[in-house]
């Protein structure tokens, strides 16, 4: 009898382990799957582009409702890790450019686009404003077909609009590096100076050329 009442108690603190157990693991998944950091991710998007000077790319996009981080830095090159000196004699092939994540939700990637023409000369080959070298070409470099697909349309439309030829490349994204910290949000960290190179390098003035009423405003706000 004794045996028997052994053999049972084991095997329920058994049944109780195991149930234990499974419990754990449901938990587990249950956290994973409703993890609110996972469910951003799933909630943004990203969009690469390029249009010279990285500083003066922030301002607009970080002014749109929608827009959750802007970042700059170098991709479309071959180098690793990439430094600023680097990229500047333009011998890794990259160009400066800023990734952008953003909500789809609130804010289309046509209006991306539409933003990142109006603060760009598409129309200059290895060029933007001041700044002269491959590194500061203009690009847009996509993340998936629709992105492709809405790039290229849009392009057709600027080249239309503006009657010259849209030297501007559109290329599947590659690895992104991001700049160094003193780059990022430099026209917050620096207003004085970034005011000071946007002027001087002439971009609102070319712009307001090229876009007319439609023109970006001078950035930031």
């Amino acid at each position: 009898m004794q045996t028997n009442r052994a053999t049972a108690r084991a095997r329920i603190a058994l049944a109780v382990t195991r149930v234990v157990a499974l419990a754990l693991v449901l938990a587990t998944v249950h956290v994973v799957a409703w993890s609110p950091a996972a469910a951003a991710d799933a909630a943004t998007a990203k969009a690469t582009f390029a249009g010279g000077c990285f500083w003066c790319m922030e301002p607009p996009f970080d002014a749109l409702d929608g827009v959750v981080s802007t970042t700059s830095g170098y991709t479309g090159g071959k180098t690793k890790r990439p430094t600023y000196e680097q990229v500047s004699d333009g011998a890794t092939g990259h160009t400066e450019a800023v990734e952008i994540v953003y909500d789809p939700a609130k804010v289309s990637y046509e209006k991306l686009l539409d933003v990142f023409w109006r603060n760009v000369d598409p129309t200059t080959p290895n060029r933007q404003f001041c700044d002269v070298g491959a590194q500061y070409r203009t690009a847009i470099f996509y993340h998936d077909d629709e992105q492709k697909r809405l790039a290229e349309a849009s392009r057709d439309a600027v080249a239309k609009r503006l009657g010259k030829p849209v030297v501007t490349e559109i290329a599947a994204a590659s690895e992104f590096w991001p700049a160094e910290e003193y780059h990022q949000d430099y026209y917050e960290k620096n207003p004085i100076r970034y005011k000071f190179y946007r002027y001087n390098c002439g971009r609102d003035r070319r712009l307001e050329e090229l876009w007319g009423s439609d023109a970006a405003p001078a950035q930031p706000h």
